[in-house]
C-alpha cells in the first residue's frame, strides 16, 4: 500500500492551497447554524469538481449535503465528516472551516485512488454541530438512514493545544427550550389580574441550581434566559430560556431530563401559567469509542512524523453530535493541533489559530492521515472486521462502562 499512500500524499499538496483558501474564505464569512450557505455551497461545489455526485441539501437540512463516489471495484464505504458552522458572535473559534477544508481534501484524495482499491467514499457536510437553528446535524443524518450502509466515519477536530490528541468520550447533551405563558397586566394596578411567566422561569432557574446537589458529578446544566418580558410595568404574559442539559451517558441525561420536566410543571403549577419544555435541535448522543480505529490513525500521523497523545480528561467537558454517528457506525474524531501555544476553545484565540499558518497546513497533514487511515480500512478486511467487531462490543455495553456515574 506504499504506493497508493504515496500517491495520496502527493495529490493533497499539490491541491492543499485549494482547499487552504477554501478555508481561509470560510472563515473570512461565518456563519451559525442552519445559515451556512457560502461554506456548504463552496465545499460541495468543489467537491462536483473533483468529481462526487452531490446531493444538495440533504438529511431535510438546508445547508447540509452529501458528496457521493463510488468506484467500478466493490468495497468498504467510508464517509468523512465535514463541519463548517461558526459560533454567533464569535465566529470559527472551533476551526469548523478547517474541519470541513480536511474532510474534504482527504475525500478528494482518496478519490484519485479508489477506483484500483475498490470501494466508495462519501462526504457529509453536517451543518450547525455548534448547536442553535436545526442544529447538530450528525443527529439528522442519521435518522434520516445515511449511514446505514457505512462501514466508519472519519473527521479529524482542530485542536485548541500544541498535541495532538486522540478521540475522547464527550457528554451526551439535551438542548431545551423552556417556555412559560402567562397573563399579562398593569403590574402596578392591577397586579391581581396578572400570571407572572417571570416568575415561573425564574422559579426554574432556582430549582434547577438547587437540584444540582443532587446529581452525579458527570451531569452539567447550564442555561440562559432568552426572553424575560417586555417591561418593568407589565406582568410578562411570555418567557423562555434555554439549557443544555448534559451527562457522560444517553440514560443520566433521560433522568435528568425527566427531572427537569417536572420542576416546569411544578413552576406552572405555582403560578398558575402555561409550561412547555422541548428539544430545539436534535438530541445530542454520547461518543462511542472504538480504539482500534484510533490507533489506525495513530499509526499514520507516525508514520508522517507526528504524536498523537490521549486526553487527559477520561470524559470530555464538551458534547459533540459525532457520538451520533458513533453509537451506528465505527467513528473517531482526533484533534490535530493548530498553535503553538495553549488557547481555550470559544475564544478570540482559536479564531486567530484558525487562520494561522499552522492551521492551514494541519488540512493537508489531517487530509494525509485521514486518507491513509480510509485506505488501511479498505484494503484489510481483517483489521475493518475487527473494528466493527470492538464497535459492536462498545456500543452494547456503553451501560457497562458508565455504572459508575
Amino acid at each position: 500500500m506504499t504506493d497508493i499512500k504515496e500517491k495520496i500524499a502527493i495529490f493533497a499538496d499539490e491541491h492543499g492551497s485549494e482547499y487552504q483558501e477554501i478555508a481561509l474564505a470560510i472563515h473570512a464569512r461565518p456563519e451559525v447554524s442552519n445559515y451556512e450557505f457560502f461554506a456548504s455551497e463552496t465545499l460541495s461545489e468543489k467537491l462536483r469538481e473533483e468529481g462526487f455526485e452531490i446531493e444538495l441539501p440533504a438529511a431535510h437540512q438546508r445547508t447540509g449535503f452529501a458528496a457521493y463516489y463510488r468506484s467500478s471495484k466493490p468495497g468498504p464505504v467510508i464517509a468523512f465528516l465535514a463541519e463548517y458552522d461558526a459560533l454567533a458572535g464569535l465566529g470559527h473559534g472551533c476551526g469548523h472551516n478547517i474541519f470541513g477544508a480536511t474532510s474534504s481534501l482527504a475525500a478528494a484524495a482518496l478519490k484519485s485512488v479508489i477506483d484500483e482499491i475498490g470501494g466508495e467514499v462519501r462526504v457529509y457536510g453536517t451543518p450547525g454541530e455548534e448547536g442553535g437553528e436545526e442544529g447538530s446535524a450528525k443527529g439528522s443524518f442519521v435518522r434520516d438512514g445515511y449511514f446505514k450502509d457505512v462501514d466508519a466515519a472519519l473527521c479529524v477536530h482542530p485542536g485548541s493545544s500544541p498535541k495532538n490528541g486522540l478521540s475522547s468520550r464527550n457528554l451526551a447533551n439535551a438542548p431545551v427550550d423552556i417556555e412559560f405563558w402567562g397573563r399579562p397586566a398593569h403590574a402596578a394596578a392591577i397586579p391581581e389580574q396578572g400570571l407572572n411567566a417571570l416568575d415561573a422561569q425564574i422559579l426554574v432557574y432556582n430549582a434547577i441550581s438547587v437540584l444540582r446537589q443532587q446529581l452525579p458529578t458527570d451531569v452539567r446544566i447550564h442555561g440562559i434566559i432568552t426572553d424575560g418580558g417586555t417591561a418593568p410595568n407589565v406582568i410578562p404574559e411570555y418567557t423562555k430560556s434555554k439549557y443544555f442539559l448534559r451527562a457522560a451517558a444517553k440514560e443520566t441525561v433521560d433522568m435528568v431530563y425527566e427531572k427537569v420536566e417536572n420542576i416546569v410543571k411544578g413552576a406552572a403549577l405555582q403560578t398558575g401559567c402555561e409550561g412547555k419544555m422541548h428539544l430545539f435541535q436534535n438530541f445530542v448522543e454520547n461518543m462511542v469509542l472504538t480504539p482500534k480505529l484510533d490507533q489506525v490513525w495513530v499509526r499514520n500521523m507516525n508514520a508522517l512524523g507526528q504524536k498523537c497523545e490521549p486526553q487527559t480528561w477520561r470524559v470530555s467537558p464538551g458534547s459533540s453530535d459525532v457520538g451520533n454517528v458513533s453509537q451506528v457506525v465505527p467513528a473517531i474524531q482526533p484533534h490535530i493541533s493548530i498553535t503553538d501555544v495553549q488557547v481555550p476553545g470559544h475564544s478570540q484565540g482559536m479564531v486567530e489559530a484558525s487562520r494561522s499558518e499552522k492551521g492551514m497546513k494541519s488540512i493537508v497533514l489531517g487530509a494525509k492521515a485521514l486518507a491513509w487511515t480510509a485506505v488501511d480500512l479498505i484494503t484489510d478486511p481483517k483489521l475493518l472486521a475487527e473494528v466493527k467487531e470492538e464497535h459492536a462490543y462498545n456500543v452494547a455495553h456503553q451501560k457497562d462502562e458508565h455504572s459508575d456515574n
